[in-house]
């Protein structure tokens, strides 16, 4: 399986340049997105699909970085993704949904449920607008067995041992992690919005300007700081074959594109 690191979605804000962090897998059945980031309509009509947010946070909302035109510029085809597996429903997560609404659409039925359901507070985060097109919904109870020390993990519908979906929740009500089998190169972990900035799993010595900003925005947006809190602890204790990255860190995203695509052997599709 070849796995790409795609940014779909700069933004700048505050505490600075941000990305939507997007791995697309290339799969023996077929292409594999984790998270969508942005997408077309996002890009056409923003005070539509996102209201004020876009200003808020800063989105730059190029039609470049959009998964569906990254995907093109590879030499495949929209149908050629079949899955998404999504983190959260936030809305810089799952814009480019509508780009590919045949594809198989894997999410907690926690998150879903908050998706449809949002509380006042809520209704921030969640955009119908983005999911007007009815996606191919497959849902995941918050319970599996455990994994790399994580008390849960739940393999995909049609995804093999490749994928599971791993609940990390305080950002959000179904918060997951999402984690890829990269074969040699151990695993991939993409917590999502779990965090925002490497100091909240220690992975910085001080805690910089841009590091304050980002862990008073993570206790704004999160349903339940104390299980946020919870999840910090949990991811940074993972052994050393796991490679945790977040949705939104520059830094991080940066890093692992420059290791350039992560290839665990022959098994992907040729292009159509």
């Amino acid at each position: 399986m070849r796995i790409h690191h795609l940014n779909c979605g700069s933004m700048t804000t505050p505490g600075g340049r941000i990305v939507c962090h997007v791995l697309l897998c290339e799969t023996a059945n077929g292409l594999v997105l984790v998270d969508a980031g942005f997408g077309l309509d996002d890009v056409r009509d923003p005070k539509r699909r996102l209201g004020l947010s876009a200003k808020l946070l800063g989105a730059k909302l190029d039609e470049s970085e959009t998964a569906i035109r990254q995907v093109e510029a590879l030499g495949y085809q929209p149908g050629d993704v079949r899955d998404i597996v999504i983190t959260h429903f936030d809305l810089d997560h799952v814009g480019g949904l509508s780009d590919f609404p045949d594809a198989r659409v894997h999410v907690s039925r926690t998150e879903w449920d908050a998706a449809q359901n949002p509380s006042p507070r809520e209704r921030i985060r969640y955009r119908r607008s983005q999911f007007r097109h009815h996606p191919r919904i497959l849902t995941y109870a918050a319970d599996g067995e455990k994994w790399r020390g994580l008390p849960a993990a739940q393999p995909l519908d049609g995804l093999g041992n490749e994928f599971a979906l791993v609940p990390i929740v305080g950002h959000s009500r179904g918060h997951s992690a999402i984690a890829v089998d990269a074969g040699e190169a151990g695993w991939l972990l993409h917590a999502g919005d779990a965090y925002f900035h490497p100091s909240a799993l220690g992975k910085a010595s001080t805690l910089s300007r841009r590091g304050a900003f980002f862990t008073g925005f993570e206790y704004f947006m999160a349903v339940d700081p104390r299980r946020m809190r919870q999840g910090h602890r949990t991811l940074s204790a993972l052994p050393s074959d796991v490679t945790v990255f977040s949705a939104h860190d520059q830094d991080e995203f940066a890093r692992l594109a420059r290791k350039g695509e992560t290839d665990r052997g022959p098994t992907e599709p040729s292009p159509s």
